[in-house]
């Protein structure tokens, strides 16, 4: 790390996307990926074929300074991005897979696991720890295992456990919890307005219990907790849940994430304001779902807000630390 310019730094907190099979003709993305870019998600435009897609995670691994996360959402059901290549959604979502008994939620885990291992992925935005508790939620819903806290735990522990046979990432999302929602946080900033003892209670009770349990990463939701926070902030941005809540009372030690910067639910807000105040809350990486000039020149930005006192090099540094602790300890670098 000592030897990283500042730039190389900042790269490595970003994890991106890019249009299309092929992200030859991205000449921002092909740029970073030179410039220690820490990490690329696939969507289901990037994947068309089990040869294409090997040969694609072979071409960027062959062409990046660092060694990258390679990662993807494939939950199940409604958020599966292997569809082009099986010709449609061949997984059930979470709650359907967790009716259907822990034999078959194991089973489906360790087929899915199998299948991104031999992609080369190693990290997946898995599993939904939302508690459901919103039976008109439309953006969660089946995607979380149940309405019931323990039963999340449950489930989740299965695929946790799961992956880590396979040695992939798995990243909980969405803290504090996003399953009580009545609006979509890709459309808008949804606010939910539970009490704070209700949310430790039952909402943030699987993320408690899978931190215990050795999580490596959470994602942070882009939703408004008035009871958790003063600073009107979304989650994703406040430094009173991120810092003080899931660092600090909650002893994680892993990577903190932000779910894509792109959504709606942080549209209130300048991409280097919402990044600086991400960072300086505690957060480590950022997922853009597109490699754009915007996001190429953001690094500049927020490299000049370090080097203007706005963002600590120390919270740099921090973030750094724990995104190579993650890659040293499922040896991705060595």
């Amino acid at each position: 790390m000592q030897k990283l310019t500042l730039k190389q730094k900042i790269s490595q907190m970003f994890i991106l996307g890019f249009e299309g099979e092929d992200y030859s003709s991205n000449a921002y993305f092909k740029e970073l990926l030179k410039n220690n870019l820490g990490g690329v998600i696939f969507f289901s435009q990037n994947i068309k074929t089990k040869l294409q897609f090997k040969n694609l995670i072979s071409d960027i691994k062959k062409e990046s300074f660092s060694q990258l996360f390679f990662s993807i959402d494939q939950e199940g059901g409604r958020v599966e991005r292997t569809e082009n290549i099986h010709g449609g959604k061949k997984y059930l979502s979470a709650q359907y897979a967790y009716e259907k008994g822990l034999d078959f939620l194991q089973n489906q885990t360790h087929e899915i696991a199998s299948e991104l291992k031999n992609y080369g992925i190693n990290m997946n935005f898995a599993p939904v720890l939302d508690v459901n508790t919103n039976k008109n939620n439309p953006i969660i819903n089946e995607r979380a295992f149940s309405d019931k806290p323990e039963e999340v735990i449950k489930a989740a522990k299965i695929v946790v456990d799961e992956y880590e046979k396979y040695n992939i990432i798995t990243v909980g999302k969405h803290f504090p919890g996003h399953g009580d929602a009545s609006k979509d946080s890709h459309k808008t900033l949804p606010v939910i307005d539970l009490s704070y003892e209700e949310m430790i209670k039952t909402h943030i009770r699987p993320f408690k219990e899978l931190i215990k349990s050795g999580l490596p990463a959470i994602m942070a939701a882009h939703v408004l907790y008035p009871h958790l926070s003063d600073d009107n902030l979304p989650a994703s941005l406040s430094k009173k849940i991120i810092f003080d809540l899931l660092r600090k009372k909650l002893s994680f030690s892993g990577i903190i994430m932000t779910d894509d910067m792109e959504m709606n639910g942080v549209k209130g807000f300048s991409k280097i304001d919402a990044c600086t105040l991400a960072i300086n809350a505690g957060v480590d990486m950022f997922i853009f779902r597109n490699t754009t000039k915007e996001i190429y020149d953001l690094i500049s930005l927020i490299e000049d807000r370090v080097k203007n006192g706005i963002i600590s090099e120390k919270r740099i540094d921090e973030a750094i630390n724990n995104i190579f602790e993650i890659k040293c300890r499922y040896k991705i670098v060595g």
